[in-house]
């Protein structure tokens, strides 16, 4: 199975300051996680910002409820542009992770990039073609509209 995609892009009524402020704070990712994710860093060490070479870990329920451990690596970052995460381990043999950030007029055009790959070959292809990709469809689409709602 070939690696696949997904993109969103959303335009937020806000300053770039602003949009990175946020997005580049591990701990606001879960105001944007589906609840029943079961979302939770588990990380110890927690600083405001990101930075290339953080580690953060943290346990997920994505399918009927069992929990996953997972960790990711955000591996570049360009102030008020872009960062990178990247799995380190997980249920996924290719996470990357893409946030883009441009100002535009009327606020800041944000970009979501995700290249993933499912494990175990055939059955991972069929797995992603009957569940996982729906499932990170509507994760993007309930980030989309919470993201809506906090900076409206």
């Amino acid at each position: 199975m070939r690696a696949r995609s997904l993109k969103r892009v959303q335009v937020l009524p806000i300053s770039i300051e602003k949009a990175w402020d946020f997005f580049s704070d591990p701990a606001n990712l879960a105001t944007i996680t589906p609840p029943g994710m079961g979302f939770h860093i588990l990380s110890d060490h927690r600083p405001t910002r990101m930075y290339a070479g953080q580690l953060i870990e943290y346990r997920v329920s994505p399918l009927l409820g069992i929990p996953m451990y997972w960790m990711t690596e955000i591996t570049h970052v360009v102030e008020g542009k872009y960062f990178i995460d990247e799995q380190r381990f997980g249920p996924y043999t290719l996470w990357h992770h893409q946030h883009h950030f441009q100002e535009v007029a009327g606020g800041v055009e944000m970009t979501d990039i995700v290249h993933y790959k499912v494990p175990f070959g055939l059955l991972g292809a069929l797995a992603d073609r009957l569940f996982v990709r729906q499932k990170l469809k509507q994760i993007f689409d309930y980030r989309y509209q919470a993201v809506a709602q906090l900076f409206s």
